[in-house]
């Protein structure tokens, strides 16, 4: 995989430990260790590049969001109508009879299918998604909205005192970590189902992932948060895996910063860091030491 200009290289070696799913022993959890203990923090408004260059204000939403099923979408649906003029920059464009579209958006050219569907959505190859209005996600508000810019329904939950998750399409709050499944069938004719926790990688958004001019999870600038990202996402990964499961993840994590940290003691050690660490991790820690490292030299100078 080819980096590009501000990522690091994301196609490093990983760590990757499995473990059955104490909630459920016909389950193994498959997670990437380097991910989950790095120190990557969404920047969106505090000096994230946006996947667009000339829109960086726009963070990730400038593609809209697709919807994983039906339940997600009726799901959001029911916060959506909980959003006013005030909390949403786009309110004002709901339509004044049900079918009619959004401006800026299409149909799918079917009068019935498009009445079903909510106004500020839209179809992409048969799939529902949030509508793209102006360039970025219709529930984005923009820099300069006198109610706050950004996701209109994240700003609600922080509002409301929930976690984000609660709110947000599925695919947004589970943003920048993905889960996979697959079965897997052993030589006794037994079979798990194995579920994939890792980093959501620029590559994972389709071909289309390459022409994205800055993408946070390759980035040091996103990777200089002090919580690892295991403690920060928290919720999402426990809605994602279950509490039991989460339970048993956050000990290896640590047992796996513990063997970091080990291993950074030591100058042999130190060689190996690229094996452990998240190479953007790796970089934002550097340029922290450096700079904690200048302000020594100029406190001793004085």
């Amino acid at each position: 995989m080819t980096s590009r200009p501000g990522d690091e290289n994301p196609a490093n070696t990983r760590v990757w430990v499995e473990f059955t799913d104490p909630a459920e022993p016909a389950q193994r959890l498959r997670v990437d260790l380097t991910w989950l203990t790095s120190g990557y923090a969404c920047i969106f408004g505090d000096g994230c590049r946006g996947l667009r260059a000339q829109a960086p204000d726009d963070g990730c939403c400038a593609l809209g969001a697709h919807f994983c099923d039906d339940d997600d979408l009726q799901r959001v649906r029911g916060i959506v109508d909980r959003l006013t003029p005030s909390t949403w920059q786009f309110a004002d464009r709901a339509p004044s009879t049900a079918g009619d579209a959004v401006e800026g958006a299409a149909g799918d050219g079917t009068a019935a299918a498009d009445a079903q569907r909510p106004w500020w959505t839209d179809l992409e190859e048969g799939e529902t998604k949030t509508a793209v209005v102006d360039g970025a996600c219709v529930l984005l508000n923009r820099a300069g909205f006198a109610g706050g810019s950004g996701c209109a329904l994240h700003g609600l939950a922080l509002a409301d005192d929930v976690a984000p998750l609660q709110y947000k399409p599925d695919v947004c709050w589970q943003l920048p970590i993905y889960r996979d499944y697959r079965t897997v069938e052993l030589p006794d004719d037994t079979s798990y189902l194995e579920i994939t926790i890792g980093e959501y990688e620029r590559g994972r958004w389709g071909p289309g992932g390459h022409d994205f001019d800055w993408y946070c999870t390759a980035s040091a600038q996103a990777h200089e948060h002090v919580e690892p990202l295991f403690r920060s996402h928290e919720a999402e990964l426990t809605e994602l895996v279950g509490a039991a499961a989460y339970a048993e993840l956050v000990r290896r994590c640590e047992a796996h910063l513990a063997a970091t940290h080990a291993l950074a003691a030591t100058p042999g050690g130190r060689r190996l860091l690229p094996l452990f660490v998240h190479p953007a991790t790796l970089v934002a820690n550097a340029f922290v030491a450096d700079e904690q490292y200048n302000a020594t030299d100029a406190d001793d100078e004085d």
